[in-house]
């Protein structure tokens, strides 16, 4: 009889999970009328005292038309890779959240920004790193994905091939927003690189420096039973000059598999790196039978233990929608195939 080979074991060991190798994981599924889409807009959402009605309709208004802009692709029968893209741009170009137009500035002033998104189908992915005038960098992630043999790209490299793709560029000016600004100097003047730390604020009792998560993502089922996800951000308001986060690192920040859940998270990322978070989750899943709701607790509680802080939003194989934090609250929301949109801030 011939032995088993390594590779051989791990096979069995995945189709016993219900997990595949590519070739039967890139299968389509039938159409069904079943699609979600799920988005979030960062945790670091103001106090209540803080929230004015017209800011909270605001936000709750850009949280509709990133999920509308979603709906419309998978309603249409189209694919979830290009749902979160679509989502997430609408939040990229929005001025009240820390991705693209709204992004934080780094200790220098200036803006650096990351991106990732996945296919749950293929596990193809794509994602950027400290990049500096693409106007949209989850359009940037995608791209490389598709059109390149890498997965990441960071820098003057993946601006370079940015323009020479002819995405739209922006002149730097473009990301700035006084309140950023100011919310830097503040920063600043507490004579620490980051303000308090996280861990501090944790054994207190307190959120952990909440303000500071404000990274944006979507994740999708699309009506061929595929999974994806997306995730962008500005980064750590005052990080050091070329600081990568968790969001463009796959399986930190940004994961999605066809056999077990597609997840988007919002953080503090070197806590989220360190426990590598939604790779975390899609494991316990697999090799351990835990649910969707059951991974993602879990998976943040192991990013709690460290001292951080992380918000996760995530949507399995059946559509099971997740969405949770350790904050006092995420922008959050999602919508099925009935076209009933659901949008929230705080525990409400």
């Amino acid at each position: 009889m011939k032995s088993v080979t390594s590779l051989g074991l791990l096979s069995m060991v995945l189709a016993c999970s219900g997990l595949t190798y590519a070739d039967e994981n890139r299968k389509q599924k039938s159409l069904s009328n079943d699609f979600v889409i799920v988005i979030h807009g960062g945790g670091g959402v103001r106090k209540r005292d803080q929230m004015t009605a017209e800011l909270e309709a605001a936000h709750r208004a850009a949280l509709k038309a990133s999920l509308q802009a979603g709906y419309d692709i998978l309603a249409a029968g189209g694919d979830g890779i290009s749902a979160v893209e679509a989502a997430v741009i609408v939040l990229e170009d929005s001025p009240l959240f820390n991705a693209g137009k709204g992004s934080s500035f780094n200790r220098d002033g200036v803006h650096q920004l990351d991106a990732a998104i996945m296919d749950g189908r293929t596990s193809d992915a794509g994602a950027v790193g400290v990049v500096q005038n693409v106007k949209n960098p989850i359009t940037l992630a995608r791209k490389i994905m598709e059109d390149t043999p890498h997965v990441m790209m960071a820098g003057e490299g993946a601006r370079d091939y940015a323009r020479s793709a002819g995405l739209e560029m922006v002149a730097p000016h473009y990301f700035w927003t006084e309140r950023k600004w100011d919310s830097l100097q503040r920063r600043l003047q507490q004579g620490t690189k980051y303000g308090r730390k996280p861990r501090q604020a944790s054994l207190s009792g307190r959120p952990a420096d909440v303000g500071q998560w404000g990274t944006v993502g979507a994740v999708a089922l699309d009506r061929h039973g595929n999974l994806a996800a997306a995730t962008s951000t500005g980064g750590r308001e005052g990080k050091l000059p070329g600081r990568i986060g968790d969001s463009p690192i796959i399986g930190a920040g940004t994961y999605a598999h066809n056999g077990t859940l597609a997840a988007s998270s919002t953080g503090l990322g070197e806590y989220v790196i360190r426990t590598v978070s939604t790779k975390l989750m899609s494991d316990l899943m697999a090799f351990k039978a835990y649910s969707a709701d059951d991974a993602v607790r879990e998976s943040m509680q192991r990013v709690i233990d460290l001292g951080g802080g992380v918000g996760v939003i995530a949507v399995d194989k059946e559509g099971k929608v997740v969405m949770r934090y350790s904050g006092r609250g995420m922008y959050r929301g999602f919508v099925r195939q009935d076209g009933k949109f659901v949008t929230k801030i705080y525990k409400d």
